[in-house]
């Protein structure tokens, strides 16, 4: 039995549908959700209003990236992995000025562990001038890391930052000789020496340096509280102010500061919280 030919008004309903669904803006990928200590929540916040101002949130006295997803605002929000496993609040004011709270859970992930021996003992039993420089480069970290700069989108569509075995994965537990350290707060890629690194997402050099830990190190922010930080580098090819494209180079790999070996450590951060770097990379988008 042959099919009817679509009437006139069909015809021209269908053609609408097509020329607004071609019209409509593609939806932005942001990081996929997970809700544990080292990952990103994503927070419903209410529909997106045309012409409305999005809404802000706080998670306590960090502001937090909130982002469209399709039709409604999600608030992004990053959990370190000290995050208690209990109920937590986003103080959230909408564009009117109403005030409100949302809640959403945190539940508990457990990460392997990882042994590492290293020769150089003085990276791990530090001499008292090297405990003095450590702690004073951590302060300067931690103020980096609570950076926040209003921007209208950011990209959360992240490429790797080089091209190499993907190695010391997010969270891992950490024992130097032996010893107890702080949990791996991002992702390694192994790669030669002298290898691209390069930006996973456009946004601004926030600082650079060279630290007794982290190495040759640059900071890029993202915009509304996202940054990236890529470690253990050979050189810096950029600047602190410089702004930075997609897949621009801005150093080469190399084994600065502890390491055991030529590699890239890749950091995120999220309203001031390490979160897992591969949540941020979308399936097609696994290879730089």
């Amino acid at each position: 039995m042959r099919a009817r030919p679509a009437s006139f008004a069909q015809r021209v309903l269908l053609a609408l549908a097509l020329a607004l669904a071609l019209a409509a803006p593609a939806a932005a990928s942001l990081p996929r959700a997970a809700n544990v200590p080292g990952g990103v929540a994503r927070v419903a916040l209410g529909a997106l209003v045309s012409d409305a101002e999005r809404p802000r949130a706080w998670l306590g006295e960090h502001e937090v990236l909130v982002a469209a997803d399709g039709d409604e605002w999600v608030a992004l929000v990053g959990l370190a992995l000290d995050t208690p496993v209990a109920m937590h609040e986003l103080r959230v004011v909408d564009a009117s000025g109403l005030q409100r709270s949302v809640r959403f859970p945190v539940v508990a992930k457990r990460y392997p562990e990882q042994r590492i021996t290293l020769k150089d003992t003085g990276k791990v039993q530090l001499s008292a001038s090297d405990l003095a420089r450590v702690e004073a480069e951590m302060k300067t970290i931690q103020v980096l890391k609570r950076h926040w700069r209003s921007v209208s989108d950011t990209d959360t569509d992240f490429a790797l930052p080089a091209e190499g075995r993907l190695t010391g994965r997010f969270g891992v537990r950490r024992y130097f000789n032996g010893e107890a350290r702080s949990p791996h707060a991002g992702f390694d890629i192994a790669v030669p020496t002298g290898s691209p690194v390069k930006a996973n997402a456009r946004g601004t050099v926030l600082a650079t340096g060279e630290f007794f830990f982290n190495g040759k190190t640059v900071f890029i922010d993202h915009g509304n509280g996202l940054l990236s930080m890529y470690c253990h580098l050979e050189r810096l090819d950029v600047s602190p102010g410089d702004p930075v494209n997609k897949r621009q180079v801005i150093g080469r790999s190399g084994m600065t500061g502890r390491a055991t070996g030529p590699h890239l450590h890749w950091s995120v951060i999220l309203n001031g919280a390490m979160v897992d770097p591969w949540l941020f990379v979308s399936t097609d988008r696994r290879t730089p």
